[in-house]
C-alpha cells in the first residue's frame, strides 16, 4: 500500500481520530437520500405472484454486491404498498438484529425495493455508491451502537442519515474504490481457492459417513433389502426404522427477544446448529428468555440432535448437530427441531451421523416445501426412515468414523481459520485505505486489475445473518 497523505487533520467523525487535510465531513442526510421500506401484504397474491420488481428482506446485506433477489414482487403492490424503487448504485444497509446483520451493509448492483429492517440510502453528486459501501464496511462496528448507546436493539433511518461521513473529492473516490476492488480480487481468489479445499474435503468425510451408517464397517456381512429405492441393502441383522419410533421430535418457537416476565437463557440459534457439529457449553450463544413451559421442553441434553428445519434452499434442510453433554440454561431457539433419542435404542451421536449422511439427508431435502422459504413440518421428521444397528454396534460404529475424520476436520478447521485471517487481513486495509491512513492517489492499475462484480461475490459474508419478519413457530 502507499504512504501516508503529506497533511491530516482532526476528524470532525467521532469514528476516525484524524483525515487528510483536505478531505470533508457532512452527516450521510446531507449527500444521500436515505429511507426504508415496506412488506407488501402476503396475503395478497396479485402482489407476489409472477412478479417482476425486485425485493430486498435483510438478509440479502449478507451477499457484499446484489445482484440477484431472493424475492419479487408485481408493479402492483409497488404502486400500492408504496414502495419505492432504489437504482443501482444505492447502498442497503440492515437496521435490526442481535445477530450480524444490524450494521451490514451493500452494495446494489440492480434497481430494487427494500423491506422495513432496511436503510435504503441512494447518494447525491458528492458521494459514491461503491465508496460509501466500503466506508461504511470499515465503520461496521461504530454503526451497529450508534446514536443511543450500545444496547440499541435496532437503528432507524434517522439514526442513519446521522452518521458522519468522509468525503474525499470524487476523483480520489473513484481512486480509492477501484484499489480496494483490485485488492478483493486478489482476496476473492485466495477465499475462493480455500473454500474449494474445504468443499473437498467435506465431500471426502461426507463419504466415510455415508457408508458406516448405512452399511456398516464390515464388508463381508450378509445384506438384506431395505425395502426403501435411495437406501438400497443394508447388514441383515440391522432394523429400519421411523424417526418418531427412536426419538421424540419437539420443534422450537423460542425467538431472539428478551422478555421481562421470562427467564434468561442462553439460546443455541440456526447459526450455532448449522455452523457446528457438536453444541457446547464453551460456545458463544446468544442470551435471550423463555417461559418456564420451555425451558422444560427445549432445554438441550446429552444425546440431543437438532436440526434445521427451514431455509432458503432445500440443501440446507435438517443440517444436524448432537450435543455431547447436557447444558442446563441453553435453549433450542425457533427454525429448529430438537430430537431426543430414546435410550437404549439408539445413541444421539449415531442419530447425528445419520440424519448428516447424504442419502439418508436427501429425503428431507425432497420432503422439504416452500417457494422462497424451505420448511420441514413435523410430520416429516417424525416419519423420516434412518437405518438402524444393534445399540452396541452404533456406539463402534461413531468411535470408528471420529477416528477416520478427525484429520479431515482438523484440515477443514485450519481452512477456515486461514479465511478468518484473510478476511481481518481485509478489514484493516478497508479501514485504512477509505479513512485515509493510507493515500492510494498514486496508485496506477494493470490490466489483471478489471474487476467484475460477479468476481466479488465470494466476499458475501460467511456466516448466516438474522433473518426479520420471521413466524414464529411452535410445537405442533
Amino acid at each position: 500500500m502507499g504512504a501516508e497523505y503529506s497533511d491530516y487533520r482532526t476528524s470532525e467523525a467521532s469514528w476516525v481520530e484524524r483525515i487528510p487535510a483536505h478531505w470533508r465531513t457532512a452527516r450521510l442526510r446531507y449527500v444521500a437520500r436515505v429511507g426504508n421500506g415496506t412488506t407488501p401484504a402476503r396475503g395478497r397474491f396479485d402482489y407476489w405472484s409472477n412478479g417482476t420488481v425486485p425485493w430486498l428482506a435483510s438478509g440479502q446485506v449478507n451477499d457484499y454486491i446484489v445482484r440477484k433477489a431472493r424475492e419479487l414482487v408485481t408493479a402492483q403492490a409497488v404502486k400500492e404498498s408504496c414502495l419505492r424503487v432504489l437504482p443501482a448504485g444505492s447502498v442497503i444497509l440492515g437496521m435490526v438484529g442481535q445477530g450480524k446483520t444490524r450494521g451490514m451493509s451493500a452494495y446494489l448492483a440492480i434497481d430494487a425495493t427494500i423491506n422495513q429492517n432496511l436503510a435504503g440510502i441512494t447518494p447525491g453528486k458528492e458521494l459514491d455508491g461503491r465508496y460509501l459501501h466500503y466506508m461504511l464496511t470499515a465503520a461496521y462496528d461504530f454503526q451497529r451502537n450508534y446514536g443511543r448507546g450500545g444496547n440499541q436493539a435496532a437503528l432507524n433511518c434517522a439514526i442513519v442519515g446521522s452518521f458522519p461521513t468522509l468525503l474525499p473529492p470524487r476523483q480520489e473516490q473513484d481512486k480509492i474504490v477501484a484499489y480496494l476492488r483490485a485488492q478483493d480480487a486478489r482476496i476473492s481468489r485466495l477465499i475462493k481457492a480455500k473454500r474449494e479445499l474445504i468443499g473437498l474435503l467435506t465431500e471426502q468425510k461426507l463419504r466415510i459417513i455415508d457408508h458406516a451408517v448405512t452399511r456398516g464397517l464390515d464388508d463381508s456381512v450378509a445384506l438384506k433389502p431395505s425395502g426403501i429405492e435411495w437406501l438400497g441393502d443394508v447388514p441383515l441383522h440391522w432394523d429400519i426404522a421411523l424417526v418418531k419410533h427412536v426419538a421424540d421430535v419437539r420443534f422450537s418457537g423460542v425467538d431472539k427477544h428478551s422478555h421481562d416476565h421470562e427467564t434468561s437463557v442462553r439460546l443455541c440459534n440456526y447459526t450455532d446448529v448449522y455452523k457446528n457439529d457438536k453444541i457446547t457449553g464453551d460456545m458463544d450463544l446468544m442470551q435471550a428468555t423463555a417461559t418456564a413451559g420451555e425451558i422444560a421442553r427445549l432445554t438441550l441434553k446429552a444425546g440431543d440432535v437438532i436440526i434445521t428445519k427451514d431455509s432458503e434452499t432445500p440443501d440446507d434442510i435438517a443440517v444436524p448437530a448432537w450435543v455431547p453433554v447436557g447444558l442446563p440454561g441453553v435453549v433450542c431457539a425457533y427454525h429448529l427441531g430438537l430430537l431426543r433419542p430414546e435410550p437404549g435404542r439408539i445413541e444421539g451421536e449415531f442419530l447425528f451421523r445419520a440424519i448428516g449422511s447424504a442419502r439418508i439427508a436427501e429425503q428431507f431435502h425432497v420432503l422439504a416445501t416452500g417457494v422462497t422459504r424451505f420448511a420441514l413440518g413435523k410430520h416429516d421428521v417424525k416419519n423420516a426412515v434412518i437405518p438402524l444397528p444393534p445399540i452396541g454396534e452404533q456406539k463402534v460404529i461413531c468411535r470408528w468414523i471420529a477416528d477416520e475424520c478427525k484429520p479431515l476436520e482438523e484440515a477443514i478447521l485450519r481452512a477456515e481459520d486461514e479465511i478468518k485471517l484473510i478476511r481481518e487481513y481485509r478489514d484493516r486495509q478497508i479501514a485504512d485505505v477509505v479513512t485515509g491512513q493510507v493515500d492510494v492517489r498514486g496508485w496506477v492499475s494493470g490490466p489483471d486489475d478489471v474487476v467484475a462484480d460477479e468476481d466479488l461475490a465470494v466476499l458475501g459474508s460467511d456466516d448466516e445473518l438474522d433473518t426479520d419478519g420471521e413466524e414464529e413457530d411452535g410445537d405442533d
